[in-house]
């Protein structure tokens, strides 16, 4: 039961950043943002670093099973990261995986953690999922703690789970469920 809606959100004057689409016309500032960003995301995960790499992001975002939130100050527009709804299954299952990075300028600076409870809000009211999960390498401590922060809960070792530069890598699954869910 897909839901329609649009990364585009009111602007929530108690929050520092907002949330829109990402478009084919943010390429420039989005590889600008994730080439200066590389050594903070460093061996966590490796995000688009050409034009090529960018077109076929977006074309994986085009899909139904997946929603993508550019994360932006209101005060500058600066994009300061994304966050991915990824494998969004409803029916019995209703959940989705999170993926998130946030730009080197704008880490530890609590942006991120405003744009998860954002994206958490609207993956519970308006897309009406029952879970969201993150897969996190098992020394990704600043992510371990923001998980944390939000009321996700570890809930197993994933073996071998991603091939992330060259080598598939554990992750541990952090799971959070929808209180409010049927």
């Amino acid at each position: 039961m897909a839901t329609t809606w649009s990364a585009q959100q009111p602007v929530d004057e108690n929050r520092s950043i907002y949330l829109s689409s990402l478009r084919a016309s943010d390429a420039d500032e989005f590889l600008t943002m994730t080439r200066a960003s590389r050594r903070l995301h460093h061996p966590w995960i490796y995000p688009p670093q050409t034009q090529n790499d960018f077109r076929l992001y977006l074309r994986r975002l085009e899909r139904t099973d997946h929603r993508s939130f550019l994360i932006r100050l209101r005060s500058t527009h600066a994009m300061a990261g994304i966050i991915n709804l990824n494998d969004i299954v409803w029916d019995g299952q209703s959940s989705a995986s999170l993926g998130y990075y946030v730009a080197l300028p704008f880490a530890q600076k609590g942006y991120m953690r405003q744009a998860l409870e954002m994206v958490k809000d609207l993956a519970f009211e308006q897309l009406k999922l029952h879970r969201l999960e993150a897969y996190i390498q098992p020394g990704n401590l600043p992510s371990r703690k923001l998980l944390k922060s939000l009321g996700f809960g570890f809930d197993a070792v994933m073996a071998d789970f991603l091939f992330i530069n060259g080598s598939w890598c554990d992750h541990e699954r952090w799971v959070l469920p929808n209180s409010h869910s049927n």
